[in-house]
């Protein structure tokens, strides 16, 4: 069996790195939340929004941007539940 292949299903390993991930990451760097929402999570995609304005008002936009980075690196290291 060649290496990186499964054996039970023969298929290469999922990755984490799938394209939609990506575009919702993206997403998520122009529009903290954006991308979780494209992902379907509602929830998240409302906290990550508020969190991001409610800290860049509080903090002068000191630490904003760290929230708003935080965001596409949650939109990025998504894996729905199978």
């Amino acid at each position: 069996m060649p290496p990186g292949m499964d054996r039970t299903t023969h298929a290469p390993p999922a990755r984490t790195g799938r394209t939609g991930n990506v575009i919702a990451a993206l997403a998520s760097f122009f529009v903290p939340g954006l991308g979780q929402l494209l992902q379907g999570r509602i929830a998240w995609a409302l906290v990550w929004l508020v969190a991001s304005v409610v800290v860049w008002i509080v903090t002068f936009g000191l630490l904003g941007g760290v929230v708003h980075l935080l965001s596409c690196v949650h939109a990025a290291l998504y894996e729905p539940a199978r």
